[in-house]
């Protein structure tokens, strides 16, 4: 599924884009499937919670799509 985050800041920090998706239920969940290498960004593992994203970047987990945008 593909889901698209529209930005109300200049950034949005990797954890809270899979809970605004809904994709995780808690920022503790975020935490341990980052950690475990499951969410990639912009093609890339990224292990770092607070991972800034701005818009253009992509986040995948799993078979989803975040798409982050202006």
């Amino acid at each position: 599924m593909e889901y698209s985050i529209k930005l109300r800041e200049d950034y949005i920090k990797l954890g809270q884009a899979l809970k605004a998706a809904g994709l995780v239920d808690s920022g503790v969940d975020a935490k341990f499937i980052i950690n475990d290498g499951y969410v990639k960004v912009n093609g890339s593992v990224e292990t770092q919670r607070g991972k800034k994203l701005y818009s253009g970047d992509v986040v995948e987990y799993k078979d989803d799509l975040i798409k982050i945008e202006q």
